[in-house]
Parts: structure tokens; sequence; C-alpha cells
């Protein structure tokens, strides 16, 4: 299945059955967190109407660069999915007896901002189980961050409560291509994997 994953920029406008969706966000549910916070939401627009406005509202401009028509054709995609972190949530947590000694209550005391990295799981998680339900998917960025607000604002999304990017979900186009950009190749393990120390190679034995 991991090997299977990829980004799909290409949909069909078929709809999602219920039993598959759920399938998609139950995985997510089962991301590992930080003191099994938990501190994610995932806002599901499967309406056309609300799916139309997720794109009107995100949208920087309506002449914007669309290469290939990959934008117009991530757009028939029948389901949206926002993947929201909750960083109050993460300090609420830590604050708890069985956290406290950490020292954690304050957001510049964490090494990294664990509420983005389990959310960014809990979206991995959701990419793999379309792929393992047949259907295909893409998480793309939201870079015009007024409309992202706004859309929020709109869906009565908690203040506290801060967009990832969003996923694109629904089944495959016959005509979608792979990425451009799969042209560079995968990097070589042995740039990637070091062992015991930066350069180090995997220890061989005699026997």
């Amino acid at each position: 299945m991991v090997r299977r994953r990829r980004m799909v920029r290409r949909f069909t406008d078929q709809a999602v059955p219920a039993e598959l969706l759920d399938r998609v966000v139950d995985a997510g549910q089962r991301a590992p967190s930080a003191g099994f916070t938990q501190g994610w939401a995932f806002l599901v627009l499967t309406r056309p109407d609300a799916v139309s406005r997720f794109w009107t509202v995100t949208s920087r401009s309506s002449d914007e660069p669309d290469p290939g028509g990959r934008r117009s054709g991530m757009r028939t995609a029948p389901v949206i999915i926002i993947p929201l972190a909750n960083k109050a949530a993460y300090l609420a947590r830590y604050a708890e007896p069985d956290k406290a000694h950490l020292g954690l209550t304050d957001e510049g005391a964490w090494p990294v901002p664990y509420w983005d990295i389990d959310t960014g799981f809990a979206t991995m998680a959701m990419l793999l189980a379309a792929t393992d339900a047949g259907l295909g998917a893409v998480f793309f960025g939201l870079f015009h961050r007024l409309g992202e607000r706004r859309l929020l604002t709109e869906l009565g999304v908690p203040g506290s409560y801060r967009a990832l990017g969003a996923l694109a979900l629904g089944w495959p186009a016959p005509d979608d291509h792979r990425s451009p950009s799969l042209a560079r190749g995968r990097r070589d393990g042995r740039e990637v994997v070091h062992f015991g120390r930066w350069g180090g190679v995997r220890a061989t034995s005699d026997a």
C-alpha cells in the first residue's frame, strides 16, 4: 500500500460511498499523537455547494496559474477533507498531572510543534487508507490564508484550530497523469539513510 500510494490530481465526479469515506476518516483518528492528545479535527465537505465554495474562497484569484490543468482536475473531486491542528489541546494536555513535570505548558518549550506533526501523521494515514480503499487523494497547501480563515469562520471552526492544508478525495480519472516532478527520481537510499553516524553504512557480518 505504501508503495502504491501517489498523489492523484484528476478525479471523476463519481460520489464516494459513505462506508469508504468513513474508512478514510477513521484511519486519521488512529494516528499516533503526543500524550494521546489527538489534538486534530477533520472538516469533511461532501455537498457539491460546500466543495464549490471551498474552491471559490481558497483560490487566490480566477487567473491563478494552472499548469497542465491540474488544479481544474482536482476541482472535480467530490470530497474535500481539511485536517485541522489544535495547539491549545496540547498545552492543556501537558498541564495535566501526569505530564505537568515536563514543563510543556508553554508553546516555546516544545522543540517542534507536535500539534502540526500529529495532524500530519493523521493526514498521511488518510492518504494511505484512500489508497487501500481504491480511491485517489492529493494533499495540497492553502496559500490564500485570508480565504482559508474566512472559509473556516463561515463553517464554524473555532479559532484555536489551524488548517494544515486540504485533501481532495475521490475516484481517479482515467486521464490522471503522474506528477512531472517525479522525473527528478527518488533519492538514493545511501544519501538518505545513515547508520551509526552521518555517512555511516550498514555494518556487514562475515558470518
